[in-house]
């Protein structure tokens, strides 16, 4: 394993995992401690899958948006079971949890990729 690849994806995520925070706090939203550390948590963990992974795929884009949809689809799901708000349904909760953590995923993949040159 490339040490220097599971570094920066882990820091990236970290990154990702605070401006992933900072969106879900904006409007003046009160986030608690433990849905803050899940939010930061589940960004790192997409890093840290990045990092280690070894799936070979066409292109580092693909391999970005696919690890980011599947570790993003437990805190979508988890999303749903957030109480009621008539601005934003469960479903909309869902998706935009799952897109967002494919973004992130791209974009950990593509620093690291491109911009570190730290490859698979």
């Amino acid at each position: 394993m490339k040490n220097k690849r599971l570094v920066i994806t882990t820091i990236l995520g970290f990154i990702f995992g605070f401006v992933c925070l900072g969106f879900a706090s904006g409007d003046g939203n009160d986030i608690s401690t433990i849905l803050a550390a899940n939010i930061v948590g589940g960004r790192v963990l997409i890093g840290i899958a990045i990092g280690i992974s070894r799936f070979s795929m066409k292109h580092w884009s693909i391999h970005g948006l696919i690890m980011g949809l599947v570790f993003s689809l437990p805190a979508g799901f988890g999303a749903m079971l957030a109480p009621d708000n008539p601005e934003f349904s469960h479903t909309m909760m869902f998706i935009s949890t799952v897109v967002m953590g494919m973004i992130y995923g791209l974009l950990i993949e593509l620093i690291t990729t491109v911009l570190f040159k730290a490859k698979k």
